[in-house]
């Protein structure tokens, strides 16, 4: 068994793209609303402004211990926490996914076996098998421990828009496609796992417990994005326990099976040999691996305004992408170490169609089209330069506007929406509110957040919307991840969290958390020229009926009480 493992190959870095797909579909930016928000009786009181001087901000203190006890009753009302049983789901589901990854298939019958050989009775190996099972257990609820005890829900969020972490997981994930692809090989520090295997050449339970402990090691890099997300997902939508019961799910998918056939040794013979075929599913990784990783690339050039990377660019890689992959699947390419493909199977060739629609769809995209499905990981609209659609584009609202020049207009222009008229500074959009007697929408959102740009792609482009937001609401856009400074004078404390605040993200950030105790987006409040909040907030909800009812609403109560200005 001791050789068996080492002659293993280290492919372990397939469910990378799980972990991507996790992160871009419920992190760093979830913000999934099942109803509004209940906030009848609620005094909204102004926080400081970032203009404001300390000594100010001291004196309501009290005020803003209030607003926080109102705002959490916005945040429970507002989303409904994910329970241990759907955490437990997801860590299942995530485990049974793994369980099928190279890194882990080909170890289910070399285990199986060994223990049926070790055991001499089917007793005894059912046994064995099942405090095998016991250790991964065992070992990956602690792993979920102990990651929460150290970094806690913040430090594992803060990953998901954090600069340095997009770009090192950009580059790890070429990494990765380009090794799956067959340019190299990558392998484990073998000191780690060559320490586990020799004491798990131990008699008894000790012994098995570290044939689990190398089996967790050996099969991290191939586990450790999906681990990864699991532990995020859990840790900022559950309960303290999440992270735990998110990983008792994973562990348990992948030691059910080591007991099933354990005690059914004969269905292993029913198991796909492996093969060719895992080579091919290591190519098709790596063809979805170099494309996602477009998305995080994407991220920092957003966030930090390089403004080289735009729409049509990256649906151009990934059309091209999706052309080769189409060409691999119907074997017109080939890769190292690829069998060659006498045939096409029926399901490599419902792939190849799948493939090939999908390209078909994305290219009128490259001419303005919305392409909804993608909408949350494509660059904003506006960073697109060619458009066949005029009014697709970079559009300016026709409706009048205020006299005064717009703050950080220039910055936010790859974030505008076409027929818009947005603002990016509070106080800017409170004065437009008092000249043009109209509500101000606040849209807290992100450069990098996927559920912003599926709103906007989805809900805002509906007509009805769209003209609700030009013609009768000042439009808000608060970045809560901008990197650009504040002026040395605009810099100040936060009295909610005693941070420094230094940045626009950060100044954006702080008033949605100290204002409604609210840290997602999208978020959409609706206030008057005093910063009275007239409807309940609400998040991201893809329903038009929902979105033109909330605006609607929120129309009304500034009309019926004179706008209070």
């Amino acid at each position: 068994m001791t050789k068996s493992i080492k002659r293993i190959s280290f492919c372990k870095h397939l469910v990378i793209l799980l972990g991507v797909l996790f992160f871009n579909t419920g992190i760093s930016n979830a913000a999934t609303t099942t109803q509004k928000p209940d906030t009848a009786g609620v005094v909204f009181t102004d926080i400081p402004t970032s203009a404001d001087s300390i000594a100010a901000a001291k004196k309501q203190i009290s005020k803003t211990t209030e607003v926080k006890a109102a705002g959490a009753t916005l945040t429970k009302s507002k989303e409904i926490p994910k329970t241990l049983w759907q955490i437990f789901i997801e860590g299942l589901i995530g485990g049974f996914l793994a369980l099928l990854m190279p890194c882990i298939y080909p170890m289910l019958p070399l285990t199986v076996s060994f223990f049926t050989k070790r055991g001499g009775t089917r007793q005894k190996a059912l046994f064995q098998s099942l405090v095998y099972g016991l250790s991964i257990i065992v070992i990956y609820v602690a792993l979920g421990l102990v990651i929460t005890l150290l970094f806690g829900s913040d430090g594992l969020n803060s990953l998901a828009t954090n600069g340095i972490f997009n770009i090192f997981f950009f580059l790890l994930l070429v990494a990765f496609g380009a090794s799956f692809l067959g340019a190299f090989e990558i392998q484990l520090p073998t000191s780690l796992a060559n320490k586990l295997d020799q004491n798990s050449d131990k008699g008894g339970m000790a012994g098995i417990f570290f044939m689990a402990a190398t089996l967790a090691v050996v099969s991290f890099s191939c586990t450790g994005p999906i681990i990864g997300s699991l532990l995020v997902e859990a840790a900022t939508k559950g309960a303290r326990l999440g992270p735990a019961v998110g990983m008792l799910g994973f562990s348990a998918a992948l030691a059910i099976p080591f007991a099933l056939f354990a005690l059914f040794p004969s269905l292993l013979s029913s198991l796909p040999k492996s093969g060719g075929w895992l080579n091919s599913v290591k190519v098709v990784l790596g063809f979805l691996e170099l494309a996602f990783a477009l998305k995080f690339l994407s991220n920092v050039d957003l966030a930090y305004h390089w403004n080289w990377f735009d729409r049509e660019v990256f649906l151009s890689l990934w059309i091209a992408i999706g052309l080769l992959l189409t060409l691999y699947l119907i074997g017109k390419i080939t890769f190292p170490h690829d069998s060659p493909v006498d045939g096409l199977s029926v399901g490599r060739t419902f792939l190849a169609v799948i493939t090939f629609a999908f390209v078909f769809y994305m290219i009128p995209g490259l001419w303005g089209a919305p392409l909804k499905v993608i909408s949350g990981f494509l660059p904003p609209p506006a960073t697109q330069d060619f458009y066949l659609n005029s009014n697709i584009g970079n559009g300016t609202s026709a409706v009048a506007a205020s006299s005064t020049v717009k703050k950080y207009e220039e910055l936010f222009k790859r974030g505008k929406h076409a027929g818009l008229n947005e603002y990016y500074d509070y106080d800017q959009a409170l004065q437009a509110s008092r000249e043009l007697h109209k509500p101000v929408m606040i849209d807290f959102t992100g450069w990098n957040c996927a559920n912003c740009r599926k709103m906007e792609n989805e809900v805002w482009s509906d007509k009805s919307v769209q003209q609700l937001l030009q013609n009768d609401f000042i439009l808000l856009e608060l970045y809560v991840d901008e990197k650009t400074a504040l002026p040395a004078n605009e810099q100040y404390t936060s009295t909610f969290s005693g941070k420094k605040i230094t940045d626009i993200g950060k100044k954006n950030s702080d008033y949605e958390a100290s204002k409604f105790n609210v840290n997602s987006q999208p978020y959409y409040i609706i206030i008057n020229a005093k910063g009275d909040v007239l409807v309940p907030p609400q998040g991201a909800n893809y329903s038009v009926d929902n979105y033109i009812k909330f605006l609607d609403s929120g129309k009304a109560a500034f009309q019926n009480n004179n706008g209070s200005n």
